[in-house]
């Protein structure tokens, strides 16, 4: 077998043509878009290479054949704020052959410990861990747009190995047609109403503005978090970009508290319901498909991306009334039937209890995997997030006390 770094046109080619070849009796494999995975690898597109570096190989059997792919990269923004400095390998894809997938996993350990790493992640993303994260182990059904997809064997290729489940992913799904229990709505259109809180949908037009009101909201939202990494505006100028290209603004939602900005709530259209049927091409044809998909209102699904509420504020119910306030958007839209809600980490059991709340269902579960280089080093998971809503509350109590409106 013979590894090949990925640095042309033909083995660009091979990169993508292997996954057509392992998925090519799956119905439920829908490919992504070509251009969009290159851009993950290419400096010119990929924010993330000013801070961070990444590459990508394929495997060839003894005959030439392609057999095997992986990508390994390195975010210098994160890969510090572990106990070992971490990298992470992604874009896995592999026939059901052990000693192919550990040359391939091998090549991967090599590149990224000679960049000082002491670990690895994956399978994930060179970039947000909102798009192609995760490893699926249940739920194996045509996946929303930006979640990961694979065969059911990968897991025994990750675990034999030597990776262990760093943490667990869980996706939920609700059917619009079912309604939200009544002690819901009440509670979110109590909260929507608070004097001091409002509540508005981005505009595309003023973009630079949110793009200081999310780097707000990031720096204390997920500050809790054992990996957090300070915000980078260049990686969040290239994600409103991509919003811009995949998104509604009406479901891209800010709240704010006076004019702090406390709130932030991501959701777009489920574009693999369109890219199911392009085949992971992006031409003048398909260009054509694409823009009649979308007039005749084909997509039936969205999925919430991202949710993240300053510290201070958790435990309010802002996500209740965010909620409300977009079910009069989804009303005027009423082809949209489901909306999926992915996903949330085990190590976030607050969240978890908020999707069953509004009538989550558990559908489908992924795992990042972490694998240590020194095998003696002792494993420990990611850890929960650790301050209690109740303690939150009792600060936010004691500061309006301090401070009457």
């Amino acid at each position: 077998m013979q590894i090949i770094e990925v640095n042309d046109k033909p083995s660009v080619a091979a990169f993508h043509r292997v996954a057509y070849q392992i998925y090519k009796d799956d119905p439920n494999w829908i490919a992504p878009l070509e251009v969009m995975v290159d851009s993950t690898f290419d400096p010119k597109k990929n924010a993330f290479f000013k801070h961070g570096d990444g590459t990508r190989w394929i495997l060839n059997d003894d005959l030439g054949k392609t057999i095997g792919r992986i990508g390994a990269f390195i975010n210098r923004n994160k890969c510090s704020t572990f106990k070992q400095p971490t990298g992470g390998v992604g874009y896995f894809e592999c026939v059901d052959d052990q000693k192919a997938a550990f040359l391939l996993f091998d090549t991967a350990k090599a590149w990224l410990a000679e960049r000082g790493m002491e670990a690895m992640d994956g399978p994930v993303n060179f970039g947000e861990n909102m798009i192609n994260w995760g490893l699926l182990v249940k739920g194996f059904m045509p996946q929303g747009f930006g979640m990961p997809y694979n065969k059911p064997y990968y897991l025994s290729l990750f675990e034999s190995y030597g990776f262990k489940i760093y943490f667990e992913q869980y996706t939920y799904h609700i059917d619009r047609r079912n309604p939200f229990p009544e002690r819901f709505w009440k509670i979110a259109e109590w909260v929507a109403n608070k004097p001091h809180f409002r509540f508005e949908h981005v505009k595309f037009n003023q973009m630079e503005r949110h793009i200081k009101e999310f780097t707000h909201i990031y720096g204390e939202a997920w500050a809790s978090h054992d990996n957090h990494q300070e915000v980078d505006l260049d990686d969040i100028h290239g994600m409103m970009k991509i919003a811009k290209l995949i998104a509604d603004e009406e479901f891209i939602w800010f709240a704010y508290h006076d004019d702090e900005p406390v709130l932030f709530f991501g959701m777009i259209p489920d574009w693999n319901q369109l890219l199911a049927r392009l085949k992971g091409k992006l031409n003048g044809w398909n260009l054509l498909k694409l823009f009649w998909y979308l007039k005749m209102k084909t997509i039936t699904r969205t999925r919430i991306l991202v949710m993240g509420v300053v510290p201070k504020f958790q435990g309010c119910g802002l996500e209740s009334a965010v909620f409300w306030h977009l079910d009069k958007i989804m009303k005027r839209k009423p082809w949209y039937k489901e909306v999926e809600l992915s996903w949330v980490g085990d190590f976030n059991p607050k969240m978890v209890a908020m999707y069953m709340s509004v009538g989550g269902v558990h559908t489908k579960t992924h795992y990042t995997m972490r694998y240590l280089f020194d095998r003696n080093a002792p494993f420990e998971r990611a850890p929960m997030l650790m301050k209690d809503v109740r303690l939150l509350r009792e600060e936010r109590d004691k500061r309006d006390q301090k401070n009457p409106q």
